[in-house]
């Protein structure tokens, strides 16, 4: 991910900088009105600290970032995704009902009483099959109609969005636009809304220009730790690929050695496998292994 004069906000440091400073929680609240699309301003958030501790182990291609609650009880949950996710939605799912959970456990509420739980993804790549990029989502039945709305899933894939400058009005679209373009426009193409308070002052938490010595350190330090973590989450995957297709070579060595006249050259030939690998199945099954 490239950074120019300003750090992406889809960064780690970028995100915790703007969605999670609690010294400032003016952009988190407004960003949070938009994303649930309510017309009443949330004017008060409360931090919930160490909300999951422990309950994952994540790299840094999915950074659980924020849980909070406004004033009026509701609570949201922030995750932010860089990379591909297909079972994305599940994780959200095991998030929002985690804190359901939690907040029947503690006995402060009566299910005629529940608070409002916002489970909300910010998704750099596109996972689900809707067209557009903001997406809400309740129980519903299978006409369409709201069965129950205490819980809710939002999500947004900034790779659906595609409007310019000219064409965004709403908050929400100025938020994603933001997301989506901050660390790589040009100084002279800053649109006229990254003067609102909101967004200026989120903006000027990521100007490279005015960190401090201490930040710039800070900064270094969490980008070479977050480089590492998605390097290993790449072994990771590179090396379940190379096990699947490995068993995969496997079953179809089995099957040609069992059904077949073949030799182990020519078996070793059509699955594209050495002849020690087919010699080696081939041992395992007179063996009974």
């Amino acid at each position: 991910m490239e950074t120019g004069v300003y750090i992406p906000i889809i960064s780690d440091y970028g995100f915790k900088a703007t969605f999670g400073n609690e010294a400032d929680s003016l952009f988190l609240r407004t960003a949070l009105q938009a994303l649930i699309k309510s017309d009443t301003p949330i004017r008060e958030v409360h931090f919930d600290k160490n909300a999951f501790e422990a309950l994952t182990i994540d790299s840094r291609s999915g950074i659980f970032d924020l849980a909070c609650t406004d004033e009026n009880g509701s609570q949201f949950i922030v995750e932010m995704q860089l990379g591909l996710a297909p079972h994305f939605v599940q994780r959200m799912k095991f998030y929002a009902l985690h804190k359901f959970n939690t907040v029947v456990e503690r006995g402060e509420f009566d299910y005629a009483n529940l608070p409002k739980i916002y489970a909300i993804a910010i998704l750099a790549k596109s996972i689900l099959s809707t067209a557009h990029f903001h997406t809400v989502a309740n129980l519903r039945s299978e006409t369409g109609e709201i069965i129950d709305s205490q819980l809710t899933f939002i999500t947004v894939e900034l790779a659906k969005f595609n409007k310019q400058v000219a064409e965004i009005e709403t908050d929400l679209e100025k938020l994603v636009y933001t997301m989506k373009t901050l660390h790589t426009t040009e100084s002279t193409q800053y649109p006229a809304f990254w003067n609102e308070e909101w967004l200026k002052r989120a903006i000027d938490e990521l100007d490279t220009r005015k960190m401090t010595p201490e930040e710039r350190a800070y900064f270094a330090r969490v980008t070479a730790a977050n480089a590492e973590a998605v390097k290993a989450e790449k072994l990771k995957i590179q090396e379940a690929e190379e096990r699947k297709e490995i068993a995969v070579k496997t079953e179809t060595v089995k099957k040609m050695l069992t059904v077949s006249q073949l030799s182990v050259e020519d078996i070793a030939n059509f699955s594209n496998t050495s002849i020690d690998f087919v010699l080696a199945i081939k041992q395992n099954l007179q063996t009974g292994k």
